[in-house]
C-alpha cells in the first residue's frame, strides 16, 4: 500500500530536521501531519493523524515507526480526561484512537500533536530554543527574541495536560506560529508541511542569533589557572589511564559500556570558572537528564594532578555522588515510585581532560555524552543572556522515576548475555578470530578487531556494524608500545577491556633440521610472548577496573599432540597453553578467569592455512591441498570439518555466563582426536 502524501510529507521534513543536531538531539522531539483517508470499514472519509512513535528518532524515522491514530477519537478524549492528577491514565487510552494496526506505540507527547489545531506539527529540542525555556526569565526573553509570533507556556511535565494548554495558546493567539516550552524545548506548527517545517527553523535560528547577539563574551567565566586542556596526546594518554578506574566506578551497581569525549566544547566547559556550579545545577530538558542521571561527577584536580591521587579523588566524590543520589531519591520517592534503579553517574567530568559517558551499551553511552554537550551548549546560551535555571529537582524526580517510564524501561528486551562487555580479540582480520569476533559483538559484546592488518581489521569492524560495535586497531603483538596502543584505544573507545582472546599467530612447518633459529624466534615472538605481552597488558586494565574478566587463548591440538615437521608451531602451542594455567592460578584472586581452546584442522577461512601451510601440512600428509579439510576431518572420531565458527562457539560458551566457576580449562574443539584428548 502506497505511504499516503501527507506522511511521506512527514517523513521527508522529519529527516531534514533530524539530520542537523542545531534542531533536536537523537532520539528527541517529534513530529505529525493530519490528512484524510479512506476508511475501509465504511468507505467514506476519515480524519487520521501520523505522528512519530515513542523512542523513534526523527532523522532516521521509517514509515514503520509512525503511531497511526484516528482524530475524531483522539480529540473525544478530552471529554473523558479526568484531571492532571490522572493524566497518565490517557497514554493507555491512545490505543483505543488507532487506525487499524495503529503502527508504532504512541508517545507521551500524541496528545500534543492531536489536539492542537494545525495540520503538521513539531515538537523539538534545540539547543538554543532550552537555552531560552532554561533561562531565568525565559518569558521575558521569549518576548523581545520574538514579539508575540512565538509564545512562551510554563513548565509542565510531557502529558495530555501540556496538550490542552498549548491547543489553548494556539487558540487564543492565531499570530503564532509556535511557543517555547519552559524548561523544555519548542513546539511549532503549520498547515502545510514546508510551513510547519520554516516556521520550526525559523523558530531556532532566530533564537540561534538572538543568543549569539545579546550573548555576553564568557558565559562560563575566566579559565581557571591550571585548569586549561592537556596537549591532545597528552590528554588521550591521562584519559586512557583513567579510563578503567572511572568505568569501575561507572559501574558499582550494574557493569556499563563507556565512551569518552575531549571535544573543544567539552574541555573549554571544564577549563572556565562557572563550571562547578553549572555542573551541580544539572541538566533540564527531559530528554538530557533520562539519559545523564540529575547531575554529572565532577573531578575536582586540575589535568596535572598526580595520577594516583586523582584516582584517589575520583573515589571519594563517587562515595560522595552515591550518598547525594540517594538522599535525592528518599527526598521525593513515594511509596508508590519504583526502586533506585542505581546509584552511579552516568557523566563523569575531568577537567583538562574530557568526559566519560556510561550506559547499558556503546550507543546509549554515547547518546548520553552527546546530550550533556547539549546541555552545556544549553547553559551557555541561557548564561551568556541570563542566569541558567533548570526545572526544580522535585520536578526531575517525577520525570526520571515516572511510572510511564518505568513502565518502558520494563518494556525494553532482555540484554544479551555478553551485553556491556568490551572484547579484545587479536588476529581478528580474518579466519577463526573474524568468527570469534562475529560472534562476540552477535552475543552483545563491543570487539576491538586487532589485527596487523589494518585493512583487514577496518574491513571486520565495518561489518560487524561500526563503531558502536567494533572499532579496528592495527596491532603486532611482537611490539609491547603497540599492544599498549591497541589497549589505550580499547579503553577510549569503550571504556575498559573485559575480555580479550589471544588469536593472533603464524605457523612455520618444518622438519626439525631445516627448522632455523630465525623461524624459532618468530614463531615464539608473535604467539609465545605476543600472548604473554597482551595478556599482561589486559591484566593491568582489568585489575584496575575489578570487574574481573576472561582471557581466551587459541591454543591447538598441537599443544599436546607430537606431530612430525611441527617442532617450532607446536612447542610455542605448548607454550601457550601452559600460560594458560600459570596465569589461571595468577590472575583468579582479581576474578580474572583464563582458559583456552584446542582447535584442529581448521582450514576453510583460514589466513594461517591460506598462507602456504596448508600447502606443507598437505605434502605432509601426501593429500591435496583443496582436500586438507576432509582428510582432517577423516582423521577425527567424529569425521566432521571443524570451521572457525565452531571455535568461536567454544569462546562464547566459556565466556557466556555458563561456566562462572571455571577457569585453567582446555577445550578441544578437535572433532575428536584421541591422541589429543587431556588426561
Amino acid at each position: 500500500m502506497a505511504t499516503h502524501p501527507e506522511a511521506a510529507a512527514l517523513l521527508a521534513r522529519s529527516h531534514r530536521l533530524g539530520a542537523d543536531p542545531r534542531n533536536t538531539n537523537y532520539a528527541g522531539g517529534n513530529a505529525s501531519a493530519k490528512g484524510t483517508e479512506t476508511d475501509p470499514v465504511t468507505g467514506g472519509d476519515v480524519e487520521l493523524m501520523w505522528v512519530k512513535g515513542s523512542g523513534g528518532d526523527l532523522g532516521t524515522l521509517t514509515e514503520a515507526g509512525l503511531a497511526v491514530l484516528r482524530l475524531d477519537r483522539m480529540r473525544a478524549l478530552v471529554d473523558v480526561y479526568p484531571g492532571v492528577e490522572r493524566e497518565d491514565e490517557m497514554v493507555a487510552a491512545f490505543d483505543y484512537c488507532l487506525h487499524g494496526k495503529g503502527g508504532a506505540a504512541p508517545s507521551i507527547d500524541t496528545a500534543m500533536h492531536g489536539l492542537v489545531e494545525a495540520a503538521h506539527v513539531d515538537h523539538l529540542h534545540p539547543d538554543s530554543g532550552i537555552a531560552l525555556a532554561c533561562a531565568a526569565d525565559g518569558e521575558k526573553l521569549t518576548a523581545e527574541c520574538f514579539g508575540d509570533s512565538v509564545v512562551w507556556v510554563p513548565w509542565r511535565r510531557p502529558g495530555f495536560q501540556l496538550g490542552l494548554d498549548i491547543a489553548a495558546v494556539k487558540k487564543a493567539n492565531p499570530q503564532a506560529i509556535g511557543c517555547v516550552l519552559g524548561g523544555h524545548g519548542i513546539t511549532a506548527w503549520g498547515d502545510t508541511s514546508e510551513e510547519c517545517e520554516r516556521n520550526s527553523l525559523h523558530i531556532i535560528r532566530t533564537a540561534e542569533k538572538f543568543l549569539a547577539e545579546r550573548g555576553k563574551a564568557e558565559p562560563f567565566g575566566p579559565v581557571i589557572e591550571g585548569y586549561a586542556a592537556l596537549g591532545a596526546t597528552e590528554r588521550r594518554e591521562r584519559a586512557a589511564a583513567l579510563a578503567p578506574y572511572v568505568r569501575a566506578l561507572a559501574s558499582q551497581d550494574r557493569p556499563q559500556v563507556g565512551h569518552f569525549n575531549d571535544s573543544e566544547v567539552v574541555l573549554d566547559f571544564l577549563a572556565s570558572a562557572e563550571h562547578p556550579r553549572l555542573a551541580a545545577l544539572g541538566t533540564s530538558c527531559p530528554d538530557h537528564f533520562l539519559r545523564t542521571k540529575v547531575r554529572p561527577l565532577v573531578l575536582d584536580l586540575p589535568p596535572t594532578a598526580p595520577l594516583d591521587e586523582a584516582i584517589a579523588r575520583l573515589k571519594e566524590l563517587h562515595a560522595e555522588y552515591r550518598e547525594e543520589y540517594a538522599a535525592y531519591y528518599r527526598r521525593h520517592a513515594e511509596p508508590d515510585s519504583p526502586a533506585m534503579r542505581g546509584a552511579d553517574p552516568a557523566i563523569v567530568l575531568i577537567p583538562g581532560i574530557g568526559m566519560f559517558s556510561f550506559g547499558k551499551d556503546k550507543q546509549t553511552a554515547r547518546v548520553a555524552g552527546e546530550f550533556y554537550v547539549n546541555a552545556i551548549n544549553v547553559m551557555r546560551g541561557a548564561e551568556a543572556v541570563s542566569t541558567y535555571a533548570p526545572i526544580e529537582e522535585s520536578e526531575k524526580f517525577r520525570i526520571e522515576y515516572w511510572a510511564l517510564e518505568e513502565a518502558k524501561l520494563q518494556r525494553m528486551p532482555k540484554p544479551k548475555a555478553l551485553a556491556t562487555r568490551v572484547a579484545l580479540v587479536t588476529g581478528a582480520g580474518s579466519g577463526i578470530g573474524k568468527a570469534i569476533a562475529h560472534r562476540l559483538v552477535a552475543e552483545g559484546a563491543c570487539v576491538v578487531v586487532a589485527d596487523l592488518n589494518t585493512e583487514n581489521a577496518e574491513a571486520v569492524a565495518e561489518e560487524l556494524g561500526g563503531p558502536d560495535k567494533a572499532v579496528a586497531v592495527t596491532v603486532d603483538v611482537t611490539s609491547e608500545e603497540q599492544i599498549a596502543e591497541a589497549f589505550r584505544a580499547a579503553v577510549l573507545a569503550f571504556g575498559g577491556v573485559d575480555l580479550v582472546v589471544n588469536n593472533a599467530g603464524i605457523s612455520i612447518s618444518k622438519p626439525l633440521l631445516e627448522t632455523s633459529t630465525k623461524d624459532w624466534d618468530l614463531q615464539h615472538d608473535i604467539m609465545a610472548r605476543g600472548s604473554f605481552l597482551v595478556s599482561r597488558e589486559a591484566a593491568r586494565v582489568m585489575i584496575a577496573q575489578g570487574l574481573g574478566g576472561d582471557i581466551v587463548y587459541i591454543a591447538s591440538k598441537n599443544a599436546v599432540f607430537a606431530g612430525p615437521n611441527n617442532i617450532a608451531y607446536s612447542a610455542t602451542k605448548a607454550d601457550q597453553a601452559h600460560q594458560v594455567r600459570l596465569l589461571a592460578a595468577e590472575l583468579g584472586e582479581h576474578g580474572i578467569r583464563v582458559n583456552g581452546i584446542n582447535p584442529d584442522g581448521v582450514v576453510r577461512g583460514s589466513g594461517i592455512f591460506a598462507g602456504g601451510w596448508g600447502a606443507k601440512r598437505a605434502a605432509v600428509y601426501g593429500v591435496e591441498e583443496e582436500k586438507l579439510g576432509e582428510f582432517y576431518a577423516q582423521r577425527t572420531i567424529l569425521k566432521r570439518e571443524v570451521l572457525p565458527e565452531h571455535v568461536a562457539n567454544a569462546v562464547f560458551a566459556l565466556t557466556g555466563g555458563d561456566l562462572t566457576h571455571t577457569t585453567g580449562l582446555h577445550i578441544p574443539v578437535d572433532a575428536g582426536v584421541a591422541a589429543a584428548f587431556l588426561r
